[in-house]
């Protein structure tokens, strides 16, 4: 299954989408923030295949996160999370890099729904791991 990483600043929320993602077999890294996240992408060895990350978060936002996540990690596919109308049209201009923009709250299903269709978007080998 594919490799998932998670970037969201609330303790809750970052928990639920892991088991959320884990239900479906996916293996999940967690980060507090998008610094963190970076770090993870470029201390990592081992390649993700999907960047899940909410949009606004301290240090270093979800926006910032994905547009050097998608510089330096060209293959990635980026998911966005988000509470707040204004961050979604802050993603807005940023279609060619982010797959979609997921709005808070959201059910298991709904986070589950989106993940797969990132993956399955991003190519077959996310969607089905090439391990």
């Amino acid at each position: 299954m594919a490799r998932v990483l998670i970037a969201d600043d609330e303790d809750s929320m970052r928990s639920l989408v892991a088991r959320a993602i884990a239900m479906d077999g996916h293996d999940t890294v967690t980060a507090a923030d998008g610094a963190e996240a970076l770090d993870i992408l470029t201390e990592d060895a081992r390649a993700f295949d999907l960047l899940l990350t909410d949009i606004k978060m301290p240090i270093m936002d979800g926006i910032a996160l994905a547009l050097a996540a998608a510089r330096d990690f060209p293959d990635l596919v980026i998911l966005l999370m988000t509470g707040f109308a204004d961050q979604r049209e802050r993603a807005s201009g940023l279609n060619a890099i982010v797959h979609d923009v997921v709005t808070k709250p959201f059910s298991v299903a709904d986070i589950r729904a989106a993940v797969t269709g990132a993956l399955a978007a991003g190519g077959a080998h996310a969607a089905y791991g090439d391990q």
